[in-house]
């Protein structure tokens, strides 16, 4: 059990949190919500000890392991992919080697009665207990099993960490403390990099192997399948549901309705006092009431309903022109970068209108696809796009084209056209950019804010084929809801790549796989699509052992 006591973090005379105190039990599952900016990741990294509060304490008990995944991650190593995972045995392993070499010197050594022998007879029994309580396990094999369901293949695995993408060394990082076998999990938003499949996995194995969780995220989907218990940062404050994000959603309502109901009561009862007052100040038979309600008012703790967020925007693309009937054809595609085939004589079409995803691991040909229908790459067979496509295209390197000298608000400003001109500032506030946020330059933005803005510049530009590719990564869950609701109602042709289920839901019509070097149609939602495949897919992890 891991304790948090009375934490208060401030910055600059301002208060972040105080008084935060909670209990993280052995099997809890803990989703921590709130607005960004409420401070869930500075309370995370407390609890990891990688940040100190203002005031306050983490109590954890003796020998607790506490692991730790942050948002942002940067590896510089010369290991390879293998033998980096396997250093999440360095402590067992130590262990392990300081017993045996303190085994052997007790074979030499005949100062039987020294109090040097004696202290490595009680050094080799504090190692022996520790040792010898661990389960047997088979090291390599764990490390395999691990990586192959974090979506590495065994290709991977004697390759060095530096060839990989800052994504797929986030997957490394994370393959070291699942392996670990923590007391506590502590996660940052953990799905922004890897694939559905992986997603998966991570889900069966934080329910069915890990102790305790604490998890930031927003993907629904992900919260809602793993966490048993929500615990809200708000206003400074905490509230503890046990329960999973959808029914937390339910009973945080129930409670703002009782606050509200009460505040209306306290604010009814604190105006009827004052007319009280003020009718009967200076009359003598009524003085001591006068002075009484004075002092019950001075010492009235105003009751706070939590802030919501009550705004409903409602995002349409602009008019667009209408393309021909098949916006994109693929015909007996194929692409090898040297003598490593991608995919191989793909061939579908998508019609006007149809919204579609790709789904499949990473590194499978999900982005070459777009590529190639992008025009970016070479390829052999045929890929053409229809009479008067007009494309949209987000990628994550769309945030390095923004200009920098430009200002958030003249980023979109500049591309707005005709009655959307009104709605610039709600739509910058419905994806994270509000009040003085919209004056700052593009220069200054983080990776996030770019990929964001970068997001809100595209929604803004009439075309009748959208291609995303994981646009959902740096949203919060009202952003991804502005976005999700806009794509709803777009009339163009679409092509998702996203692994957040939640988001997909509704929006995908036909789901197109890569794997195994092709391009597989099917005509289902994802959600049938991953129901169909996440047992032939665990089977699949389970036989590679």
């Amino acid at each position: 059990m891991i304790s948090v006591n009375g934490l208060c973090v401030e910055f600059s005379g301002k208060t972040l949190f105080k008084d935060i105190s909670f209990v993280i039990n052995e099997n809890d599952k803990i989703a921590l919500m709130g607005k960004n900016g409420a401070g869930k990741s500075t309370m995370m990294k407390i609890i990891a000890a990688k940040e100190k509060a203002s005031r306050g304490s983490i109590q954890y008990p003796k020998e607790a392991t506490i692991a730790y995944l942050p948002q942002h991650l940067l590896v510089d190593d010369h290991a390879t992919v293998f033998e980096e995972a396997s250093k999440a045995f360095e402590k067992v392993l130590r262990t392990k080697q300081e017993m045996d070499s303190l085994n052997k010197e007790l074979e030499t050594r005949t100062d039987y009665e020294s109090e040097a022998y004696m202290n490595i007879i009680n050094r080799v029994t504090e190692l022996g207990e520790f040792y010898y309580a661990l389960e047997e396990v088979n090291f390599d094999a764990e490390v395999e099993l691990t990586l192959l369901g974090l979506g590495f293949k065994r290709d991977d695995f004697n390759k060095p960490t530096n060839q990989f993408s800052g994504g797929w060394r986030m997957r490394i990082e994370l393959a070291k403390i699942l392996l670990q076998k923590p007391d506590l999990i502590l996660l940052d938003e953990p799905t922004n990099h890897i694939d559905i499949e992986s997603v998966i996995w991570l889900e069966d194995f934080l329910i069915n192997k890990a102790k305790a969780v604490l998890v930031i995220s927003h993907d629904i989907a992900f919260i809602d399948n793993i966490t048993n218990r929500t615990v809200e940062l708000t206003m400074g404050k905490i509230y503890d549901y046990k329960a999973n994000y959808t029914h937390y959603l339910q009973l945080r309502e129930e409670r703002r309705a009782h606050q509200l109901k009460a505040y209306k009561e306290q604010q009814k009862f604190i105006a009827d006092s004052e007319r009280f007052i003020e009718r009967f100040r200076g009359t003598y038979s009524k003085t001591n009431q006068v002075s009484s309600r004075e002092r019950m008012l001075e010492k009235l703790e105003i009751i706070e309903v939590d802030e919501v967020d009550t705004s409903t925007l409602k995002l349409r693309f602009p008019p667009c022109n209408r393309s021909g009937d098949y916006p994109v054809i693929v015909d007996t595609l194929s692409k090898s970068y040297g003598e490593h085939l991608i995919f191989d004589q793909a061939s579908f079409a998508i019609e006007r209108g149809e919204k579609v995803c790709f789904v499949g691991r990473n590194g499978e040909g999900k982005s070459t696809m777009i590529k190639a229908i992008m025009g970016e790459i070479d390829f052999e067979g045929t890929c053409k796009l229809g009479h008067n496509t007009e494309i949209g295209y987000f990628a994550q390197n769309q945030a390095s084209l923004l200009d920098p000298s430009l200002t958030i608000f003249e980023t979109v400003d500049n591309i707005a056209k005709g009655e959307v001109r009104n709605q610039l500032k709600n739509i910058l506030g419905g994806f994270m950019f509000s009040g003085d946020d919209i004056d700052k330059k593009v220069s200054v933005l983080s990776g996030g804010e770019r990929t964001r803005l970068a997001m809100v510049k595209l929604l803004l530009e009439p075309v009748n084929l959208l291609i995303l590719d994981e646009p959902t990564n740096h949203l919060d869950i009202k952003s991804k809801e502005v976005l999700k609701q806009a794509l709803l109602n777009y009339s163009g042709t679409l092509i998702l790549v996203s692994h957040d289920r939640h988001f997909l839901k509704g929006l995908a019509q036909k789901v197109f796989e890569f794997k195994d070097k092709r391009v597989l149609e099917h005509f289902e939602t994802i959600d049938a699509f991953l129901a169909r495949n996440r047992i032939e897919h665990l089977k699949e992890i389970d036989l590679s052992k």
